[in-house]
């Protein structure tokens, strides 16, 4: 039978040099998780225009800019928008007591349910 190892008795037997490599990377991808940017940011970084997102989603850019500074926009609408922006829309809960979660929606989970059931 088999015995998980935990992860910090693999890390603690690399060599000092690949033990900081780990740290290092591991902190660069928890930098880029705290990132935060409103969705003007985040579109204005990736340097495209409220009119080019607004025809990806067939409505006029007033329109975007409206929900640029709603303060409590739908989700469904943040998906859509993030998707006409090449992107993915991706939510983390993070709690004090344990790791980041990743939520889904409940149809992609029911999806993924379904999948692993005919696999």
């Amino acid at each position: 039978m088999y015995r998980a190892i935990p992860l910090e008795e693999v890390i603690a037997a690399m060599p000092l040099d690949e033990q900081k490599a780990v740290a290092k990377r591991g902190a660069e991808l928890v930098a880029k998780v705290r990132r935060r940017m409103t969705l003007a940011e985040l579109r204005k970084g990736r340097k495209i225009s409220q009119a080019t997102v607004a025809e990806a989603l067939g409505i006029g850019q007033m329109q975007i800019s409206r929900l640029e500074k709603r303060k409590d926009p739908r989700l469904s609408t943040m998906a859509r928008t993030i998707a006409a922006m090449g992107g993915q829309l991706t939510m983390i809960a993070t709690f004090p007591d344990q790791e980041p979660v990743v939520l889904v929606a409940s149809q992609f989970a029911e999806k993924t349910a379904r999948g692993a059931k005919r696999a």
